[in-house]
């Protein structure tokens, strides 16, 4: 059984419900594997409630209850936070030196896909869930198992 990774567009869908909630609701589900995003995701996580609040999709009353509905997620491990590595900012700056020039793998997004990347082991196929349509192609030509929420 797999494990899933999932990137800042992904998990946000489960805190605020639009366009790919109910599959990520759905892989959620899934008992007995690890439900992970990286630390960068937690501050991503963040900044997308609040523009969503900035753009009037969200009233702060929502922002507090979501940041805190995520806080309490992880605390409780249905989501495991992983840790950014030097490997990972090294394994980044790799990816876009080899990708970049031909496609457009940005600094957060190269991040994310270091760290999914690292987490994909033979014996235990992570899964990356991503919403971004331009990081789901990168990733598959990594070799990654890949869901696109919006489009499963």
């Amino acid at each position: 059984m797999p494990d899933y990774f999932f990137d800042t567009s992904a998990i946000s869908k489960h805190y605020h419900e639009e366009a790919g909630t109910e599959t990520v609701d759905a892989l959620l589900a899934v008992a007995g594997v690890n439900h992970a995003v990286s630390r960068l995701s937690v501050v991503e996580l963040h900044s997308v409630f609040a523009k969503k609040v900035r753009t009037g999709q969200l009233v702060q009353p929502d922002f507090e209850r979501l940041t805190r509905q995520f806080r309490a997620d992880v605390a409780k491990k249905r989501v495991r936070v992983v840790r950014l590595t030097t490997a990972h900012y090294q394994s980044a700056e790799k990816l876009v030196r080899r990708i970049g020039p031909a496609s457009n793998l940005r600094t957060l997004d190269a991040l994310q896909l270091a760290i999914a990347l690292s987490l994909n082991e033979p014996e235990r196929l992570s899964t990356f869930v991503c919403a971004d349509l331009a990081l789901c192609v990168i990733a598959a030509g990594e070799g990654l198992v890949v869901v696109n929420p919006e489009s499963a």
